[in-house]
């Protein structure tokens, strides 16, 4: 049976995640203990008690998210019953592809956290530069919301950035054309049109510098060559084929549209039978219904989850 293990990106923090587990389980704690070192702060301490206001930042939330995915995924790897399962392919929402590459073996803990970490504050200061934002609008196909952004954008940067699920696609650009595509959005059909609150014009042209300091970043840590454990990339939907083109996708992420429907229907079509969300939140889970309501999914999110896994 193929299994697939996927990892949430930014927006599936909560304050308290981790907490639990930390305090259930040594090797969680130790992860979050050696997080703490990596990154310079308490991080751990925001994980568990917030406040929320510096958790959401983009900063704070990515490598808390990580952090965070990366504990749950050692309890995965030590405890029984769990302990002799291993995945086929490793799949993650935009930040959530370090820890599908960190859970696939080709990056180590410590460089997979500080990529984060610096991803964080690059994405943030290209926001502050940039004054972006980002709508979802549901209930319209990609030709429909490719119209509405020609019509919103009068002239700014304005494009569908993520592909999430069957009538889910998040826009992305200047403040000015997402306020006018909110407005717009029933014109063209949409149920609806949501706001994201997020810092910036993320999986755009708005985020060049981010991608110029991530590969910067890249350009010191160490990338495996990929083997055992496939990875999709959210880019094109493909699996990579060697460390270099790694790298180069990670670059791109910043600035290109994330294909997550396309990368599960891929997985889908390549035999993937049971897929485990690991990491806070049921994102993934969610949009994983909306895509293929039969697919089997086990989420992994606290504690509850975990013991419940284990028969405990």
């Amino acid at each position: 049976m193929r299994t697939a293990f996927l990892f949430p990106g930014q927006g599936a923090q909560i304050v308290g995640m981790g907490r639990q587990i930390a305090e259930s389980f040594a090797v969680a704690a130790d992860i979050f203990e050696k997080a703490n070192d990596i990154v310079g702060f308490n991080l751990s301490k925001i994980c568990f008690e917030g406040p929320a206001e510096e958790l959401d930042t983009t900063t704070i939330s990515q490598p808390a998210i990580f952090v965070t995915s990366a504990a749950i995924l050692e309890i995965f790897r030590t405890n029984s019953p769990t302990k002799e399962l291993k995945p086929d392919i490793t799949a993650g929402l935009s930040l959530g592809e370090y820890t599908a590459l960190y859970a696939a073996g080709v990056l180590t803990f410590e460089d997979a956290l500080v990529l984060v970490q610096k991803r964080g504050q690059a994405m943030q200061a290209a926001a502050d530069a940039t004054e972006g934002s980002m709508v979802s609008i549901i209930g319209l196909d990609r030709e429909k919301v490719d119209q509405l952004c020609a019509e919103a954008s009068n002239g700014e940067i304005l494009v569908a950035a993520n592909f999430n699920c069957p009538g889910q696609i998040v826009v992305s650009g200047s403040k000015g054309a997402c306020r006018r595509a909110e407005a717009l959005a029933e014109k063209y059909g949409a149920i609806k049109a949501v706001r994201l609150a997020v810092a910036g014009a993320f999986h755009t042209r708005l985020m060049s510098s981010a991608a110029d300091t991530l590969e910067r970043a890249l350009s010191n840590c160490q990338i495996k060559e990929p083997s055992d454990i496939k990875i999709i990339a959210n880019i094109n939907a493909e699996y990579y084929q060697s460390a270099d083109k790694i790298a180069n996708g990670l670059i791109k992420q910043l600035t290109c549209p994330i294909l997550w429907q396309k990368c599960m229907e891929r997985l889908l079509a390549d035999g993937v039978e049971v897929f485990y969300e690991i990491g806070p939140g049921k994102v993934l889970t969610g949009l994983m219904r909306r895509i293929d309501r039969k697919t089997r999914m086990v989420n992994i999110s606290d504690l509850q989850a975990i013991r419940d896994l284990q028969g405990t």
